[in-house]
């Protein structure tokens, strides 16, 4: 490559050719033969000009896979009802598990540690955006869920990947919401009900 056309290669251009190779060295030798130095090769630059945008391979993987695919936080799920949107986002989890294989996703969780801990934070931020419409609809009381209780869904399609390591039935992924996630809300919803009404009644 000439020095005229290393130049024309910055900002943007850089980054998107950085991810292409990164995503290209993740095809050819998975995550677990992924380097900083082969995806430096592959893309024509320095080791140090990756290291300056992606302090490790997990934070480069990652950014790759966010290159290449959409997230689901650019595109939350509104079906108009509770148990249709969270089934939603399950199943784009599942559907990126199959496109991504399980060498990259097991690899990267292994290596979650490394990453910005707001990573993990897309999918909790879709249900909360979720939860909100469920709660002006009606279907559920906002102080009802906790944060933990948001984040269950996904944990549990999470753990299914990681122990079976294969794509996860959609039968699995309506099984989580339909017997776990809704029966807790609702459960939950009603135990604040009955407490306000029997505040009121002692008043």
């Amino acid at each position: 490559m000439t020095g005229e056309a290393k130049a024309r290669r910055r900002g943007a251009a850089l980054e998107a050719a950085i991810l292409d190779a990164a995503w290209d060295e993740l095809d050819a030798s998975g995550y677990a033969g992924l380097t900083i130095e082969n995806v430096a090769a592959r893309a024509r630059t320095g080791k140090q000009v990756i290291y300056r945008r992606w302090q490790n391979r997990a934070d480069l993987a990652l950014a790759a896979m966010r290159h290449r695919y959409t997230s689901i936080a650019d595109d939350v799920p509104d079906t108009g009802s509770l148990r249709g949107d969270v089934l939603a986002v399950l199943r784009h989890m599942a559907r990126r598990f199959r496109e991504f294989g399980s060498d990259l996703v097991h690899g990267l969780m292994a290596e979650a540690h490394e990453l910005d801990p707001e990573t993990f934070e897309v999918i909790p931020d879709a249900m909360a955006i979720i939860l909100g419409r469920a709660a002006e609809r009606g279907e559920v009381s906002a102080e009802a869920v906790t944060p933990r209780i948001a984040r269950m869904p996904a944990d549990l399609v999470r753990h299914e990947m990681l122990l079976t390591d294969r794509p996860v039935p959609d039968g699995v992924l309506v099984e989580i919401v339909d017997e776990m996630f809704l029966p807790l809300v609702r459960a939950r919803g009603r135990d604040q009900r009955e407490k306000r009404a029997a505040t009121g009644a002692s008043r």
